[in-house]
């Protein structure tokens, strides 16, 4: 192994390999305490160390870097306290994730890391929020991003380098091209023969370097840094190295051939740079002795306090407190009592607009949401007003760019996205549910990103522009869903949803966007999250529901009126808020009549109204007149044909159910 030391002092030398000495050593330690039952799982970068070490060293300490489970010298470089770290692996409170997650999968602003879920691939978007609020602030500074070999076979690798190069981000993408996703050798994951050759297809720099050569490391990425800050742009680079030690440490190596060990172990990075800085007179063998006696003693301390912390007693509030960052929402009355009729659409566009102009740290990114102004045109004249830079065309890529949203929001931005129909968030599912939803909770950085998701059927659209999927989002603590059914409320709701710094599903039924309208302020004005609206009050019967529902509870009341020839007395409850939901407001109408309906558009199974009615069932059983009912879609696909699609909607299901519990 060659080490070109140009321009590197002999002082720097020595602290670099000080720093790729710390790791290994914290490794030999870790090995032992698993084996000791005093941690329960290690993923080791033996023989890996000088990536880390050499990338953490080469850029500024306010530089970004979001690892994976083998950069343990990513962490030790940037200074973190051994005594917490150790609290970290053994998942004691003391810990950076209140030992609700292990090993690396957290993060610390205090030391600019982004640490990795166990999905591998999600964190490469978010680098691209990172990088992307640096080109919004114009700041002069660079993202890194790690992957293994394995894990460029996920979308999330293809979406992030994908947008990255579109956008000019400043991050740099390092594959650890190891060998194996854990046993799976190299030529079972990929064709290609290397990674840079990946390059030309982003339109990106590619750079392979000897992932084992610390100096060799360290250079490549300082120039490139140098370069990236004056001139933004990613680069894919690719560290060719091995993993010494398996998967994890329980999984073992028996499928990796013997003979490869035997070569890369005359590469091993701690060994081949120590020889050289003895060798050329800059250490000498008592004095790396030493410097290992100063590390053992330093590692033994640290380890024996984090030993001696408790054991973590559970605290049941405090748990379900920490999955949103704290939030106390202060309602805002419009400044005059000037208002004007809008529709569901204009509302929205009018709430989008005055956020963004209350808050200039705020972006606004989706699929033709700039010149075009979306498919539904609610943003159309933004880029005119806010600029292209803050109104964002985006790739199809809706992994990407939720990712990026919550690189932005650790960055203090926000992130309004618009998936162009709610079906297609499939495809950043993983981002809402494992990033977003958990990010909190995990180590306190918040995700503050609303994801619009214009919803439902009624517009003969067919299976994947009309699923009502809110159910999806309301079963998953960490979110918080709203759902309004007209304009007043919507953009009163959307701006409570964009002033708040948890994840927010805002779901906006198409349907409805040009088909309703009202008198609603047109200055600014917020609407309480979590709060149900009595849309009508009433004696007799309980109907709760929310989106489109509440329209056809109301024509179903008028209807049934003139039908039956007599004043039925129904109250509707709008819920407005899905998660949480308002559970004060539906109690009280339940103790007022005695007989409720729940009704919603989503498929039956599954849907928000059987948690609703089960709720019911548990705390009011008592002031029950009648059995709980509930009404909803088919349990099939959402049909195209209009009388297909007629039959799958609950409307007549349900305008019988309720005459049914109305003469109960």
């Amino acid at each position: 192994m060659i080490f070109d030391r140009t321009d590197i002092s002999d002082e720097q030398l020595i602290h670099l390999y000080k720093s790729l000495l710390k790791p290994r050593l914290i490794e030999d330690r870790m090995l032992i305490a698993l084996r000791q039952g005093k941690i329960s799982k290690w993923f080791s970068g033996y023989g890996q160390e000088a990536i880390s070490v050499g990338i953490a060293e080469a850029i500024q300490t306010d530089e970004y870097l979001l690892p994976l489970h083998r950069n343990l010298g990513l962490f030790t470089s940037r200074k973190i306290e051994l005594e917490k770290l150790f609290a970290q692996f053994q998942g004691k409170k003391e810990g950076f994730t209140k030992g609700r997650d292990r090993s690396f999968h957290f993060g610390t602003n205090e030391h600019h890391i982004v640490g990795m879920i166990s999905h591998l691939g999600p964190q490469l978007t978010v680098a691209n929020g990172i990088a992307l609020a640096d080109v919004l602030e114009n700041k002069k500074r660079i993202t890194v991003t790690f992957t293994g070999d394995g894990g460029t076979s996920q979308g999330d690798f293809h979406e992030a380098l994908n947008v990255a190069a579109v956008w000019d981000l400043p991050t740099i993408f390092v594959v650890e091209n190891n060998g194996y996703g854990l046993s799976t050798p190299s030529h079972e994951q990929f064709r290609c023969k290397q990674f840079i050759d990946k390059g030309i297809g982003y339109g990106m720099k590619a750079v392979q370097v000897d992932g084992n050569n610390l100096l060799e490391v360290y250079s490549t990425v300082k120039k490139l840094a140098e370069e990236m800050r004056e001139n933004p742009r990613p680069v894919l680079l690719e560290m060719i190295t091995f993993r010494m030690r398996g998967h994890e440490e329980a999984s073992g190596t028996k499928y990796v051939p013997k003979e490869l060990f035997e070569v890369w172990e005359k590469k091993d990075p701690v060994m081949n740079y120590e020889k050289f800085l003895i060798e050329n007179d800059i250490l000498t063998e008592e004095k790396t002795k030493e410097i290992r006696e100063e590390f053992f003693s330093t590692i033994k301390k640290a380890l024996d306090t984090a030993l001696e912390l408790p054991k973590i007693v559970p605290n049941t509030e405090e748990e379900e407190a920490d999955m949103y960052a704290p939030h106390e929402q202060e309602l805002i009355a419009p400044i005059s009592s000037s208002q004007t009729q809008k529709r569901l659409i204009d509302a929205i566009s009018d709430s989008l607009r005055q956020s963004m102009e209350r808050y200039p740290r705020m972006t606004i990114m989706g699929q033709d949401v700039a010149d075009y102004g979306g498919v539904f045109k609610i943003t159309d004249g933004f880029v005119e007003q806010f600029g292209k830079e803050r109104v964002r065309n985006t790739p199809l890529c809706e992994s990407a760019i939720v990712g990026a949203s919550l690189g932005l929001s650790i960055r203090g931005w926000k992130a309004v996205m618009e998936m162009q129909f709610a079906d297609f968030v499939t495809c950043g599912f993983n981002q809402i549910i494992n990033n977003l939803a958990k990010s909190h909770y995990r180590w306190g950085q918040n995700a503050d990103v609303v994801v619009r998701m214009p919803t439902g059927a009624g517009v003969a659209a067919g299976p994947f522009h009309s699923q009502s999927n809110e159910a999806w989002f309301a079963h998953t603590p960490g979110l918080k869903v709203v759902y309004p059914s007209s304009p007043y409320d919507a953009k009163g709701l959307l701006n409570a949803s964009i002033e708040d710094p948890n994840p927010i599903i805002f779901f906006e039924h198409k349907a409805l966007y040009r088909a309703i309208s009202e008198d609603i302020y047109d200055d600014y004005y917020t609407l309480p999250i979590g709060k149900a609206a009595t849309v009508s009050e009433g004696e007799d019967v309980s109907i709760i529901t929310y989106g489109m529902g509440v329209h056809w509870a109301k024509k179903a009341a008028q209807e049934l009126n003139e039908e039956l020839g007599e004043n039925h007395s129904l109250e509707i409850i709008d819920l407005r808020t899905l998660l949480p939901w308002d559970k004060e407001t539906v109690s009280e109408t339940v103790k007022k009549t005695g007989k409720v309906i729940i009704l919603h558009e989503d498929c039956l199974t599954g849907g928000i109204g059987g948690e609703i009615s089960a709720w019911i069932a548990e705390h009011h059983f008592t002031n029950l007149d009648a059995p709980i009912m509930r009404e909803g879609s088919l349990d099939t696909a959402v049909p195209f044909s209009a009388d297909l699609e007629k039959n799958f909607l609950p409307y007549e299901r349900f305008v019988d159910k309720l005459k049914k519990l109305i003469q109960y």
